[in-house]
């Protein structure tokens, strides 16, 4: 990705979740090659331009050394996706935050800049497409900590679950496939198989 002197660094903290266990792909999808570069510098790249403070969540932290990145290990064990936001969230110095898995490999600057551009009056934006919520490709302020907390509590570990007692603004179809028609912001690598399709894009 070629640095795009029109992308504007806006003052949130950027997010990234790599704790998954990539049981289905076998290895660390964050490493997996697109073109010329993994998934994870292509995602720090794109976030270091876009946002002031970038944070990768995950339990191995020995792994992303390299990558000279601020570094959040997991505040609860297991619990999957919530448990990234929640510790991402808990150590962000700004708010809102937008958060992305590691294995997105086109992330959209117009699209996450559209959402950042809403979120002044919610406390999630969220994209909802055909296929459903996207939890993981979305802006959460720092306020849905407390909600999210209480899930934890509970050993309730679905993200959307709280987001009734928080103002959420639901992104359609409408409003994202202008921005990026081919809507590949949303895929992720979960299989040998999505690799393949997905480096065939690249």
């Amino acid at each position: 990705m070629k640095k795009n002197s029109r992308l504007t660094k806006h003052s949130i903290t950027g997010i990234i979740l790599s704790g998954g266990k990539n049981i289905r792909m076998g290895v660390n999808k964050a490493f997996l090659q697109i073109g010329q570069r993994t998934i994870i510098e292509r995602t720090v790249e794109l976030f270091n331009q876009l946002f002031e403070q970038v944070i990768l969540v995950t339990n191995d932290p020995l792994d992303y050394a390299h990558l000279n990145l601020e570094i959040a290990v997991d505040l609860f064990p297991k619990g999957g996706a919530l448990i990234g936001i929640y510790t991402g969230l808990f150590y962000a110095s700004h708010s809102p935050c937008f958060i992305a898995a590691c294995d997105m490999p086109f992330l959209n600057p117009a699209v996450i800049n559209y959402l950042v551009g809403l979120g002044k009056n919610y406390d999630v934006v969220i994209p909802s497409l055909e296929d459903g919520y996207h939890p993981v490709h979305a802006l959460y302020s720092r306020r849905c900590i407390n909600y999210i907390e209480h899930l934890i509590g509970n050993k309730n570990y679905k993200i959307t679950d709280f987001f009734h007692k928080v103002r959420v603004r639901e992104v359609t179809p409408p409003e994202l496939k202008p921005l990026n028609p081919a809507m590949d912001s949303f895929l992720n690598i979960n299989t040998p198989e999505d690799l393949n399709q997905i480096g065939s894009m690249s």
